[in-house]
């Protein structure tokens, strides 16, 4: 009889049963599956059972909108977004809720940018068009385009992303079904998901973090960050923290920002904006470096008051920050630790603990993706990115948990976020110096 690989491997972990495999990866059974598995299909079970009752809520809310049918101002700060100012405008015009403004701020571009918003402007597609001559950052450039909102609300969107008919509609909608609600994230998806190995990975990830996660995280009252491609805000209340601060993670801030003024976060699943996501690896790692260093720059420095008990302290924000901090910079610590004891103890059998390891991850990723595309009206387009669920555990497990910890260290250690050429040097030494 000829044995193989298999009947080895099989042979090991039968004879050294689920306690082995306990030992092996506690990691994963004791940390990760009960936070990104059970609690989701828990809380979205939840989520679907109320689906009828929500409904019927979201209707009248619905109603409410068009009666008052009040203005909505669109802020859409960038720099060098001229390939993609169009295809924003065009979705913009064609939205079912038409009582809107559209205000463009040219944050100093040196491509066809302010060309072409001069051309929208002049046939009316846009309501105002705004440039900075010298690149001021992003915040300054939403912080000008507040200054001429007259709308109740405002919605802030990245120039390179579109959105679905309704979209607009439906982010706005969650303010009138609860009075409480400062601020409303929607559910940004990639757009360019077939362009390259690296689009199609990140679009798994968002639909995995975004369009599920973010349900989650607002059903617990956890949500902490409404994301700069596409989030909406109460005017009222942006105007009563003054704007967005530099960044970079200013939308991740400026929600922070909001929730301990006392506001309810809201998600909006329904309303879609599709984005454009960085298409090689190397752009890939320095915006997600960028995003991680805000990670430390805020959640530790900046807002360390939410983790200190006051007259003040609100427990659902320091969870809600605490758990962003916990999954992301101490479990990451927690996982080279865990890395090095299993190799160095078992490193006669990585052969059979490695296949095992993609087993139970790629089976963890298999199911989280079934439950995304049972919550997407997009699912036959989205189907077919299950062809890289087997390399999201590289994607997740390595890629993404060795950049992040790159950038943890960068910004602990030198504060890099402040010499990050995403922002003007000018302005980031101002908010290194005002502690922003």
């Amino acid at each position: 009889m000829i044995y193989t690989f298999w009947d080895d491997f099989f042979w090991y972990w039968y004879s050294n049963g689920f306690e082995k495999v306990f030992y092996i990866f506690w990691y994963f059974f004791l940390l990760e599956a009960p936070r990104f598995l059970i609690m989701d299909m828990v809380v979205l079970f939840a989520f679907y059972r109320s689906r009828r009752k929500r409904k019927q809520i979201y209707e009248e809310a619905r109603q409410k909108l068009y009666f008052e049918n009040p203005l909505i101002s669109l802020l859409v700060p960038g720099k060098n977004e001229g390939a993609h100012i169009y295809k924003l405008v065009d979705s913009i015009n064609k939205q079912t809720y038409s009582n809107i403004e559209v205000i463009i701020v040219d944050d100093g571009s040196d491509d066809d940018t302010p060309i072409i918003c001069r051309s929208l402007l002049k046939n009316g597609l846009i309501d105002v068009f705004l440039r900075n001559e010298v690149r001021g950052g992003k915040a300054s450039a939403a912080n000008l385009a507040l200054r001429y909102a007259k709308g109740k609300y405002v919605v802030h969107l990245d120039a390179d992303t579109s959105f679905d008919s309704e979209a607009i509609e439906k982010i706005i909608v969650p303010f009138y079904i609860d009075p409480t609600v400062g601020a409303v994230g929607g559910n940004v998806k990639v757009r360019n998901q077939d362009e390259s190995i690296a689009t199609s990975l990140q679009a798994v990830e968002y639909l995995q973090t975004i369009s599920v996660g973010r349900i989650v995280t607002a059903y617990l009252g956890i949500y902490k960050i409404i994301s700069g491609a596409f989030g909406a805000f109460r005017k009222d209340v942006i105007d009563r923290i003054g704007g967005w601060d530099i960044g970079p993670g200013l939308d991740g801030d400026i929600t922070v920002k909001i929730r301990k003024l006392g506001y309810t976060i809201a998600f909006e699943p329904d309303a879609v904006g599709l984005t454009s996501v960085p298409g090689t690896f190397k752009r890939l790692t320095n915006q997600r470096l960028r995003w991680s260093k805000s990670l430390i720059r805020f959640r530790m420095r900046k807002h360390v008051d939410i983790y200190k008990p006051q007259a003040s302290f609100n427990f659902s924000n320091f969870f809600a920050i605490f758990e962003n901090l916990f999954f992301n910079v101490i479990l990451d610590i927690i996982w080279f630790f865990y890395m090095v004891t299993i190799i160095v103890n078992n490193v006669d059998h990585l052969g059979f603990i490695i296949p095992l390891k993609i087993m139970i991850y790629g089976t963890a990723s298999f199911i989280q993706f079934l439950i995304v595309l049972a919550l997407s009206d997009r699912w036959r387009t989205e189907a077919k990115l299950l062809l890289y669920i087997p390399l999201m555990m590289v994607y997740n497990g390595y890629y993404m948990r060795i950049v992040r910890t790159l950038a943890y260290t960068k910004e602990i250690f030198f504060y890099s976020s402040y010499n990050d050429p995403w922002n003007p040097a000018k302005s980031s030494a101002k908010a290194k110096e005002y502690g922003l």
